[in-house]
């Protein structure tokens, strides 16, 4: 069978439109700026990629980014691919040319796994995959983390943040909680979770993983509820643990031969509190 030819075509923006659930953000930052500048100066040079729907237009599976930056530059149309693709074959697509940029959100991350996931399983088949009995070896996530670089747990853990609430999935956004102590919030119920995010609000402090755990325990067995959320995240949290040993032998050789152990470390301690002054003493100046 011949190979389709496929061929660069003029498509006006206003007959685009956008992929549905699109999973990535697209943000007028700097770098969008500097898109936008680029197109200015030298046009769209890499074409997006679309497939036609209803209605003579086009969704678009790969170049949302290009074709807000045309739109702020002032461009009416844009070069573009036209390819056929079902549904399915369209999310995979769509999430494959946008998972290596490096500026994805945790969120957005585990929005287009699922997608991916989900349209993997509708299709019935393995993607990627050629020999049954390896894909039998396979499941569709572990194909989804292979054809991603990272690990079948990373992708499942991903997915696990979009069982959160919009705003737990905010703070792991801007850093504020950690990915694995999101995945164990995630398995506690929409009313616990809001009762985490109230408490977080009220407390001004983040669960920790070990907290997370526990909520996430008490969850199971039916125990969480507002106050013993509020009790576990106002606890303080333990600093880690950690020793300073100084060999005597290097020691002696600052003090008198009369100095006991415990007369050295009084006077060490003697010592950093005249540096610590000293040093305070230095910021007021």
């Amino acid at each position: 069978m011949p190979t389709k030819i496929e061929v660069v075509v003029s498509v006006p923006l206003d007959r685009l439109r956008a992929f549905p659930n699109h999973p990535f953000k697209v943000r007028d930052d700097d770098t969008m700026n500097e898109t936008v500048e680029s197109m200015k100066q030298f046009g769209i040079l890499v074409p997006a990629i679309v497939r036609p729907v209803e209605g003579g237009d086009y969704e678009i599976v790969a170049g949302h980014r290009r074709a807000h930056a045309a739109e702020l530059a002032g461009i009416s149309e844009m070069p573009a691919i036209v390819r056929e693709m079902d549904d399915d074959s369209a999310v995979i697509f769509m999430v494959d040319s946008n998972l290596q940029r490096e500026d994805i959100l945790p969120s957005e991350r585990a929005a287009a796994y699922k997608m991916k996931l989900e349209a993997i399983k509708r299709q019935g088949a393995r993607h990627d995959l050629t020999s049954p009995q390896v894909a039998a070896k396979f499941r569709s996530d572990d194909v989804i983390a292979r054809n991603a670089g990272v690990s079948g747990d990373t992708v499942r853990r991903y997915i696990r943040l979009t069982e959160l609430q919009p705003e737990l999935q905010e703070m792991v956004d801007k850093g504020k909680i950690g990915l694995t102590p999101a995945v164990e919030l995630s398995y506690l119920k929409p009313e616990e979770q809001a009762a985490v995010v109230e408490t977080i609000d009220s407390e001004q402090a983040v669960p920790s993983l070990s907290q997370a755990q526990r909520m996430k325990k008490l969850s199971q067995e039916g125990k969480l509820d507002e106050d013993s959320v509020l009790s576990i995240m106002s606890e303080q949290k333990k600093p880690e643990a950690w020793n300073i040993s100084l060999p005597i032998e290097k020691l002696q050789k600052y003090f008198p031969r009369s100095y006991t152990p415990q007369r050295m470390e009084e006077t060490i301690f003697k010592l950093l509190e005249g540096w610590v002054k000293r040093r305070q003493q230095n910021r007021e100046r």
